[in-house]
């Protein structure tokens, strides 16, 4: 099984309240606390986060 190899966005300066993603693997994208980095992840279809990005990207979820 390959490792994730866990990036954080370079837009993350918000005193480290981030979440880390791995774009790796096949068939799902995991996401994690940059704090906790060995607690546990969430891991979603690739489908589903690439649905989920392209929402952020226009604007769908208005200024945070």
């Amino acid at each position: 099984m390959t490792e994730p190899a866990w990036f954080k966005s370079s837009y993350s300066d918000n005193g480290g309240a981030c979440v880390e993603v791995a774009a790796n693997l096949t068939n799902a994208v995991p996401v994690r606390d940059s704090k906790d980095p060995e607690g546990p992840a969430l891991f979603f279809p690739t489908g589903s986060w690439q649905s989920f990005v392209a929402a952020v990207q226009a604007g769908e979820f208005g200024d945070a």
